[in-house]
């Protein structure tokens, strides 16, 4: 299911995971194990965050994504199921066949 994955870094945790090495380490290892569709680092209320799109195999993967930035970054994360515009078109014509 393709899965909105969102960590926000506090920056004093951000600050020692980039002067130890970590915080690159960190993204890096991420993105290798589960390949995002897209990536994106931005500052949000004050805080080092990251946006990814990735493929979640299953529900089974949520601690494992969750542990890549809550150990070392003291992260916040957040999982949200999204869509891109063929799986909403797909899921409109589903909904509108089982108004039927």
């Amino acid at each position: 299911m393709r899965t909105l994955v969102k960590a926000s870094i506090p920056v004093e945790a951000g600050n020692k995971a980039i002067e130890n090495g970590t915080l690159p380490k960190v993204m890096e290892a991420f993105m290798q194990r589960f390949k995002p569709e897209a990536a994106y680092f931005y500052a949000e209320a004050g805080k080092r965050t990251a946006m990814f799109v990735i493929d979640m195999p299953d529900p089974t993967h949520i601690p494992s994504i969750a542990e890549s930035f809550f150990f070392g970054l003291n992260a916040e994360v957040y999982m949200t199921p999204v869509m891109n515009a063929a799986d909403l078109k797909a899921g409109i014509e589903k909904a509108m066949q089982s108004r039927s």
